[in-house]
C-alpha cells in the first residue's frame, strides 16, 4: 500500500511540473494529437428549470427589460411601483401604454440597429487578420473549424466611423440615447426573429444538438452548435461584435449628450465611458482568445445566447451610464471617484490578464498561440512554462499565474468591475447595481455547471484539481 502511495504521489508531482521540466516528448507544441473538447448529445440534463423555467425566462427577461427600462430612463432611477393591489391592472396598463408611447419599434431605431448590425457582419467579412483554428470538434469527425479573427480592425472602423459621422453632424451619437427606447425594443425582436430562424434552420437540416425534445426548452437553450454564414461564425460575431460595441456607444451617447446639455463631461459620466472601452476594446483585441472558451465550443447557439448578447448585454449594463445622465452632475468627491477608477482599473488589469493566462495556456497546447501587438499588452498576459495537470483524458488544467491561486479569477475580476460601475453613481438607485446583482448570479451558476460537467469529464483529475487549487473565486475565502 505504502508503494502504491508514492507511486501515486510521484505521478501526481510530475503532472504538476511546468512543461519545460516535463518529458522531452511534452514540451513539443502539438499540431494534430490535441485532445478533443468533448461535446457529446448522450449526457443530458434539463437546466434553468427545465422547460417551465426556459418558459418564464423568454417571457419574463422582456419584461424585465422593458420595466428597467421605464424606471431609469424615464423616473430618474426610481421603481415605478402601484399604489395599491387594486391598482395593479391599471398600473399595468399605463406601464404597457407609456412604454409604447417612448420605445416602440420605429424606423429610426430600426435603421440606427440593423444599420450597426450590418456594419458589423460586412467588416467581419472584408477586415485582416489572423485565421486560427479551434478545438477538433466530434461532431465534425475531429474537424477543427476555421476563425477569422479580424474583430480587432473591425472594432477600431467602427470607432473611427462613428466619431467622424458624429462630428461631421451627419449622425450625431446623441441619437442613441434620444432612441435608446426603440433601438432596444428592435434589438429584443431581432434576437427572436434570430433565434427562431437558427432552430429552425438547424432542425430543417437534421444537425441538432443535445436536444431534450421539448420546443420550448430546446429553443431556450439552442440546438446548433457551430452556426456559420460562410466564413462568418455566428457566435463568435454576437458574442463580441455587437453587445460591447454597442453598450460603449450608448455610454459615449450619455457623455456626448451631457456634454450638449450642461457644457461639460463629468468625471462619472467620463468613467463609465472609459469601462465600457476598457470592455469592448479587450473582446476585440483579444477575439483569436475566445475560440478556446466554454461559450465557443460547448455552448450551443441559444435564445439565451442570442437575447442576452443582442438585447441583454447593451440594454441593461448601460443602466449607470443612463442614471448618470438623467440624475447628474453628481458632485461627489475627489476621492470617492478616484477610489472607483483604481477599483475599476485594478480590476481591468486581474480581468484582462486572468482571461489571457487561460486562454492562451489553451492556445499554446491547441497550436494557435499567435503574438499580437493590439493595446493594450499587460505585464503577465502569457506565463511561459506555465504549471499544469495533466488529466488521463488528454487535456491540461492550468494552476499557475492568477490560476494558482483560484479557480475563476476573471470571474473575480469582473465582479470587482462590475461593483465599480455601480459605486460611480452613488446609492441612490438599485439599477446601476443591477448588472452586479445579476451577473453574481450568473457566474454562481456557471461554475457549478462547469464543476458538474468537469466532474463528469475528468473524474478523479478533477478532485485531484480541487485539491491543488481548492477556492474558486477568492483565496482562503470562497
Amino acid at each position: 500500500m505504502a508503494s502504491e502511495q508514492a507511486a501515486a504521489a510521484a505521478n501526481s508531482s510530475d503532472r504538476l511540473l511546468p512543461a519545460a521540466q516535463q518529458q522531452p516528448d511534452q514540451q513539443q507544441r502539438p499540431h494534430d494529437n490535441v485532445a478533443y473538447e468533448d461535446v457529446t448529445d448522450s449526457d443530458f440534463v434539463y437546466e434553468f428549470g427545465g422547460p417551465v423555467g426556459a418558459a418564464s425566462m423568454i417571457v419574463g427577461f422582456p419584461l424585465l427589460m422593458a420595466y428597467q427600462f421605464l424606471c431609469v430612463y424615464d423616473n430618474k432611477g426610481q421603481f415605478l411601483l402601484p399604489s395599491s393591489l387594486a391598482d395593479f391592472l391599471p398600473w399595468v396598463a399605463r406601464m404597457s401604454a407609456r412604454y409604447w408611447e417612448i420605445a416602440y419599434p420605429s424606423w429610426t431605431g430600426i435603421k440606427i440597429y440593423l444599420g450597426f448590425t450590418l456594419f458589423t457582419v460586412a467588416l467581419a467579412y472584408v477586415c485582416p487578420g489572423p485565421v486560427l483554428y479551434g478545438y477538433k470538434v466530434p461532431s465534425l469527425n475531429g474537424q477543427r473549424l476555421a476563425y477569422h479573427c479580424n474583430a480587432l480592425w473591425a472594432w477600431w472602423i467602427t470607432v473611427a466611423t462613428a466619431l467622424a459621422l458624429h462630428f461631421s453632424g451627419l449622425f450625431r451619437l446623441t441619437q442613441i440615447i434620444d432612441n435608446l427606447g426603440p433601438i432596444m425594443t428592435v434589438a429584443m425582436i431581432w434576437s427572436f426573429l434570430l433565434a427562431g430562424a437558427v432552430y429552425a434552420l438547424t432542425a430543417l437540416w437534421g444537425k441538432k444538438h443535445r436536444a431534450s425534445g421539448n420546443f420550448i426548452y430546446d429553443f431556450f437553450m439552442g440546438v446548433c452548435l457551430n452556426p456559420r454564414i460562410g466564413t462568418l461564425d455566428l457566435k463568435m460575431v454576437t458574442e463580441l461584435r455587437v453587445p460591447w460595441p454597442v453598450l460603449f456607444f450608448i455610454s459615449l451617447s450619455c457623455a456626448f449628450k451631457q456634454y450638449e446639455e450642461i457644457g461639460y463631461v463629468t468625471p462619472e459620466s467620463a468613467f463609465m465611458v472609459l469601462a465600457h472601452w476598457l470592455y469592448s476594446n479587450a473582446c476585440n483585441k483579444g477575439e483569436e482568445c475566445v475560440m478556446t472558451s466554454w461559450d465557443i465550443f460547448y455552448e450551443l447557439e441559444s435564445w439565451y445566447l442570442l437575447f442576452w448578447n443582442l438585447a441583454g448585454v447593451p440594454f441593461s449594463y448601460c443602466y449607470s451610464s443612463i442614471y448618470l445622465l438623467k440624475n447628474g452632475p453628481m458632485n461627489f468627491s475627489l476621492g470617492w471617484n478616484v477610489m472607483c477608477y483604481v477599483l475599476l482599473v485594478t480590476g481591468y488589469y486581474f480581468w484582462d490578464t486572468g482571461n489571457s493566462q487561460r486562454n492562451r495556456f489553451r492556445m499554446f497546447w491547441n497550436n494557435t498561440l499567435i503574438k499580437r501587438n493590439a493595446f493594450p499588452q499587460l505585464p503577465k498576459s502569457f506565463i511561459p512554462n506555465a504549471k499544469y495537470l495533466q488529466t488521463s483524458h488528454g487535456n491540461k488544467l492550468l494552476i499557475d499565474g492568477w490560476y494558482a491561486y483560484a479557480r475563476k479569477p476573471h470571474y473575480t475580476a469582473d465582479l470587482v468591475m462590475s461593483l465599480s460601475w455601480g459605486l460611480i453613481t452613488g446609492f441612490g438607485s438599485f439599477f446601476p447595481y443591477f448588472y452586479l446583482t445579476f451577473f453574481t448570479i450568473v457566474l454562481v451558476h456557471r461554475v457549478g455547471r462547469d464543476d458538474a460537467r468537469c466532474a463528469r469529464k475528468y473524474g478523479a483529475d478533477w478532485d485531484e484539481y480541487m485539491r491543488v487549487v481548492p477556492w474558486k473565486f477568492v483565496p482562503y475565502v470562497f
